[in-house]
């Protein structure tokens, strides 16, 4: 089967079976969105969620993050790990968009990844959130379950390798539902430890679980 003929059942199976909804409980506000993708780095959503309800109690816009004492700022996120270079970023990520940007995020990418602590992955997944311009988010999940289905060796673990590879793949208008989905079936089946291959709704398309047997 070629790859594009496995990615269009993925796509559909995953549809009819997954969930789409972004992990993270931003409130359809951009600026959150934003911070919290930053503190999502090698930190589970749930956390950050967790993080960012006190979070954003105490800076609850832009501005506010804007003018923030560093070391308190440090200190909310520090459960997010890799907790200073993570608050100098938001904060400064929050100041370049109340000066430079009116208070909107941008939805270039030359724009987004201009920002300190931004990179492809979060760019895409502001992009396809907030502006539906699409965007492969090849974030732990997407890496990890892409590889298994065999779209690339399952040693590939360079994000942007991953972007380049699935991109022509998946049409635009469904990349970041993918994403999505990719996130929540990672997490119910295809675990990175211990993967539930015997129920897998997809185990029939699996190189990963075809090589094991």
């Amino acid at each position: 089967m070629k790859n594009k003929d496995k990615m269009r059942e993925v796509i559909e199976i995953l549809k009819q079976n997954v969930r789409s909804d972004c992990a993270l409980e931003f409130e359809g506000d951009p600026w959150k969105l934003a911070v919290m993708a930053r503190l999502s780095a090698q930190c589970k959503d749930e956390r950050v969620n967790a993080v960012c309800r006190g979070l954003f109690k105490r800076y609850p816009t832009a501005e506010a993050m804007a003018e923030a004492e560093i070391g308190e700022l440090t200190e909310l996120v520090r459960p997010c790990g890799l907790y200073r270079v993570k608050a100098q970023n938001i904060k400064e990520m929050s100041r370049i968009i109340v000066t430079e940007y009116g208070g909107l995020v941008p939805s270039d990418m030359e724009a987004l990844t201009a920002m300190p602590g931004v990179g492809r992955k979060i760019a895409n997944l502001i992009r396809g959130d907030l502006y539906g311009l699409g965007g492969i988010v090849a974030d732990t999940h997407c890496i990890r379950i892409c590889g298994r289905l065999g779209f690339y060796p399952e040693t590939l673990k360079d994000a942007v390798k991953v972007e380049k590879i699935l991109t022509p793949l998946v049409p635009t208008e469904e990349q970041t539902d993918l994403c999505h989905r990719l996130v929540w079936f990672g997490r119910i089946t295809c675990d990175a430890r211990a993967p539930k291959c015997e129920s897998c709704i997809l185990s029939h398309l699996c190189k990963h679980k075809k090589d094991s047997i």
